[in-house]
C-alpha cells in the first residue's frame, strides 16, 4: 500500500474512534494481523513440489508442512510475515547437500496453512506441533518466524531442539506494534485500545512479549544474524538479542537487507549447525 492509502485508512479509523474507540481498535488490530500476501504463486509452488507434503493440526487449523528427507540432523525452517516455505529456496540445495532432514512449514494464514489472521503467539504453537512431530534439532526462523521460534522454545522447552538460528528477528513486540501505530498515524484512543485488546486476548501486556528477554531461559545454542541496514527490523533488535541471549553468537552483516538471502551466509549457518 502507498503511504497515502495507509494514512487515509489511519485517518478513517481515527475518525471512527471518536464514535467507538473499541470498534476502531478492533479494526486496527484486524488490519495489523491480516497478511495481504503469502499464499503461493505458481512459481513458488514449484519450489515445494519436490517435498513430501503433510498437514498437521493445531486447534482445528491445518498446518502445511514440507519434508525433504535426509539421514542427518532435522532442521525446521520457519518463514516470516507475508511469506511461505518457498522463501528458503536459496538455502535448500546447500542443506540437502549436507543430507539434513529438512522440514518447512507455512505459518497461520500463509502458504497452504489455514487461517485469515496471524500472530506470533499462534505461529509459535504451529512451530511446536511440527517440531514435536519431527523431533527437530535445529530451528531456523526468519523475521517474525524467529520471534515465534523464541516464543515456542520459551513456552515448551522441547528437549530435542539444541540450536536456534534467528535471521533478522524482532527482539520485542513493543517495537513491532509501535512502528505499526506510527506508520498508520493512529491517535491515542486507538493506540491505547490496541494495547488493551492484547491484554484481553493474551492475558499479558504488550511489553511482556519480549523475545530477547525470553532467550535468557533458553539453553539451546543460538546464532543471531542481523543486517546493519535492515529497514524492516532495526539492527538494534539484533544487538538486543545478542546482549540477552547468553548462549549465542552474533553475526552482523551489511548490505544483505532484511531478507538476508546471501550465499556467503550459508557456510556460516552450516558451520553452526554442524558445530
Amino acid at each position: 500500500m502507498s503511504s497515502f492509502v495507509i494514512k487515509s485508512i489511519g485517518n478513517a479509523l481515527n475518525a471512527t474512534s471518536l464514535i467507538s474507540s473499541k470498534y476502531a481498535s478492533k479494526k486496527a488490530l484486524q488490519l495489523f494481523a491480516s497478511p495481504r500476501k503469502g499464499r503461493y504463486t505458481e512459481n513458488q509452488r514449484k519450489i515445494v513440489d519436490s517435498a513430501i507434503f503433510e498437514k498437521l493440526s493445531y486447534n482445528g487449523q491445518d498446518i502445511a508442512t514440507y519434508c525433504w528427507k535426509g539421514s542427518g540432523k532435522t532442521i525446521l525452517l520457519a518463514h516470516g510475515w507475508e511469506s511461505n516455505a518457498s522463501r528458503w529456496s536459496y538455502l535448500l540445495e546447500s542443506l540437502k547437500a549436507q543430507d539434513y532432514n529438512i522440514i518447512a512449514l507455512d505459518g497461520p494464514a500463509h502458504g497452504s496453512s489455514d487461517g485469515k489472521q496471524f500472530n506470533a503467539v499462534l505461529y509459535s504453537e504451529f512451530i511446536n506441533i511440527v517440531a514435536k512431530k519431527h523431533k527437530a534439532e535445529v530451528v531456523v526462523g526468519h523475521s517474525v518466524g524467529g520471534m515465534a521460534t523464541v516464543f515456542f522454545m520459551y513456552n515448551h522447552q522441547l528437549p530435542s531442539v539444541k540450536k536456534l538460528i534467528l535471521l533478522g528477528a524482532p527482539a520485542h513486540f513493543t517495537g513491532v506494534f509501535s512502528r505499526y501505530k506510527t506508520m498508520m498515524g493512529f491517535n491515542k484512543r486507538i493506540s491505547n485500545g490496541l494495547d488493551n485488546i492484547v491484554i484481553e486476548r493474551f492475558g499479558k501486556p504488550v511489553d511482556y512479549f519480549s523475545a530477547a528477554n525470553f532467550t535468557k531461559t533458553i539453553e539451546a545454542k543460538g546464532l543471531i544474524i542481523h543486517d546493519k541496514k535492515d529497514k524492516i527490523i532495526p539492527f538494534e533488535d539484533g544487538q538486543l538479542f545478542a546482549n540477552r541471549y547468553k548462549n549465542s553468537k552474533f553475526i552482523e552483516t551489511q548490505g544483505f537487507g532484511h531478507g538476508l538471502k546471501d550465499e556467503s551466509l550459508t557456510p556460516k549457518i552450516i558451520e553452526f549447525i554442524n558445530g
